[in-house]
């Protein structure tokens, strides 16, 4: 008995349901990893790409088979695997996107019609979005409920050890270099500040989250929004590439909170953040039209402008706002972002510059090493007001106290926007309002060393309140809210 085992978004050997199954039918153990050409990837992704391949290959080989490195369809590939190796198995753990579901489903009819035994598992939620209902058997649309109905599924399953070894294909088998992918750029070599920021693999990952139950996840409840503090997990891009797996850190951050009780209440915090990833692949498998089109249909209609020097100007962080500069600027260096500081450049751009959300969403999945479909499509949905109980549209995220409040200090808008590094905190995250004395003693030529805002917020807000009163006749503006 030879089973391939088809890695995708589940670059990990511990808690893989796929490979834990293959490992326990006996036989051969085929380690795969397809690239599909056809299948888009940001920049930020492949590079990490690049590197979660070589560490998930040393992995693979210190355990007895390696990781064998294909590029094409996979049908064409997978056929040709099992030609090479008389593989009488394929086992893959699930994706959740439309596109990826349609493609393993005809995979999959095809191998069962040749009598290939065709296995998918679980590796990447904590519960299937086909199990999660409402009392009448509906699907959830609203966060709370569902995160309710959630936690009734607890405990989860619980995560298992990787394999002792894995049996390799008993002659050699052709694989491609790494390399010869060119994943990584070259010239010019932009990945610097990714290289500086992260360190991908699944031991990395297993290293991250132990900090941050150690340091920090007792503050999390109340530091987690604070720009200018490193009091996040910074797990999502081990997430997404299954480094780890979210039953991995449920427990982990169980067993913390069982441990050490003052740690509890940061735990409950940062186990609803797992809760609202699932929630986001919930709603892309039930509702798929949400990663290219408004899940409120009305939402289709909105009068956007998308100004493309507008545009352009937010992807470089020259908005004349320092936090959004600041934030766009970080993303671009380290392929990531705090969570809040993505709130606020998606609401500045969707809502001060009247730029379609899926132009954002497809910036960030350009320059996030996290790119996952469902959760930034989920995320600019809900900023937009379009998605599942997504945040009202007339919600008007004021870049200026958002600063204040999360950057009270500067601390994070002077690191990526030093020009600004010697202005008084009084004027920092509004320096149009410095007095000339003040800008000169920083050195500061405003529309010069650092440009003059894109728009006035309370024009902007106004505007964008009209846009949705035009889309929505019942739209009253008495809702504004600026926050």
């Amino acid at each position: 008995m030879t089973t391939i085992v088809w890695f995708r978004h589940d670059l990990r050997l511990a808690d893989n349901p796929a490979l834990l199954a293959a490992c326990r039918r006996g036989g051969a153990v085929i380690p795969l990893f397809i690239l599909d050409a056809v299948e888009p990837l940001g920049g930020a992704a492949r590079w990490w790409l690049h590197q979660s391949l070589e560490s998930l290959g040393r992995d693979c080989a210190r355990l007895g088979a390696p990781l064998i490195l294909r590029r094409g369809a996979p049908t064409d590939v997978l056929d040709q695997v099992i030609a090479e190796t008389k593989a009488d198995a394929v086992y893959w753990n699930r994706c959740y996107e439309p596109l990826r579901i349609a493609r393993d489903s005809a995979i999959k009819t095809n191998l069962v019609s040749r009598h290939i035994d065709v296995q998918s598992f679980n590796g990447a939620l904590l519960a299937e979005p086909w199990t999660v209902t409402t009392m009448t058997g509906n699907h959830y649309k609203v966060f709370t409920p569902y995160w309710r109905t959630l936690l009734g599924h607890a405990p989860f399953a619980a995560p298992v050890p990787a394999p002792a070894s894995l049996p390799p294909a008993p002659s050699p088998l052709p694989s491609d270099m790494l390399a010869a992918w060119a994943l990584e750029p070259a010239s010019p070599d932009w990945a610097q500040g990714l290289r500086a920021t992260w360190v991908a693999g699944e031991g990395a990952a297993a290293l991250r989250l132990a900090d941050f139950l150690d340091t920090d996840v007792a503050d999390y409840p109340t530091a987690r929004d604070r720009m200018d503090k490193d009091a996040t997990s910074r797990l999502a891009p081990h997430l997404h590439w299954g480094e780890i797996s979210p039953r991995q850190i449920w427990q982990a951050a169980s067993m913390k909170a069982d441990a050490d009780p003052a740690a509890a209440q940061g735990v409950a915090a940062f186990q609803r953040q797992l809760g609202w990833r699932d929630f986001s692949a919930y709603l892309l498998f039930h509702w798929p039209h949400m990663a290219t089109r408004a899940w409120k249909e009305e939402y289709e209609n909105f009068p956007w402008q998308n100004n493309e020097t507008h545009f352009r100007r937010w992807t470089k962080g020259e908005t004349g706002y320092p936090v959004i500069d600041a934030a766009m600027r970080c993303l671009w260096e380290t392929g990531t972002m705090h969570n809040r500081a993505r709130m606020l450049v998606a609401s500045f751009l969707i809502k001060h510059l009247l730029i379609d959300w899926r132009r954002g969403a497809e910036w960030f999945e350009d320059t996030l090493v996290d790119a996952d479909v469902a959760n930034n499509r989920a995320g600019w949905q809900w900023v937009a007001g379009s998605g599942a109980d997504a945040s009202p549209y007339f919600r008007i995220f004021n870049p200026v106290l958002q600063g204040e409040k999360f950057d009270p200090a500067g601390t994070f808008t002077r690191r990526w926007v030093p020009e600004l590094a010697g202005l008084d905190d009084r004027f920092l995250h509004k320096p149009w309002c410095a007095p000339a004395r003040a800008l000169s003693e920083a050195g500061i030529r405003l529309g010069e060393t650092y440009p003059m805002p894109l728009t006035d917020h309370d024009a902007a807000r106004a505007r964008a309140l009209g846009a949705l009163a035009s889309m929505k006749k019942n739209q009253s503006t008495d809702e504004l809210e600026d926050v």
